[in-house]
């Protein structure tokens, strides 16, 4: 239980360094959502482009059966890279935007 509070706890701090550091568009939004009782852990983008709709959920991670699955990572840094950097092993990150299949090769937790 204590690498999941851990691990809850890293991701946050990323999450929330990640939108401090978005870029700034007045019109639209970087919405932050922690589900901590369900271990979900959301990033989206709210708002409006001149007349197009902008909404979209840029990173999405859960913490399950003790791993960190991120769902969707629409960020060019790689949010698994960020993971690395604060000590999360590879075999407890799993792509999860990747078939079952080819987690295989990807270096990281097939599940």
């Amino acid at each position: 239980m204590e690498k999941v509070a851990q691990y809850a706890h890293i991701i946050q701090a990323v999450l929330q360094e990640y939108v401090a550091e978005a870029g700034r568009d007045e019109d639209v939004d970087v919405e932050l959502s922690f589900d901590t009782e369900r271990a979900h852990y959301y990033v989206f983008n709210v708002g409006w482009k001149e007349e197009r709709r902008t909404y979209g959920c840029v990173l999405h991670l859960d913490i399950k059966n003790g791993k960190i699955w991120i769902q969707q990572d629409g960020t060019e840094i790689g949010i698994a890279n960020e993971l690395l950097k604060r000590g999360v092993p590879k075999e407890d990150i799993v792509l999860a935007f990747h078939s079952p299949y080819r987690r295989q090769f990807t270096g990281f937790a097939v599940n």
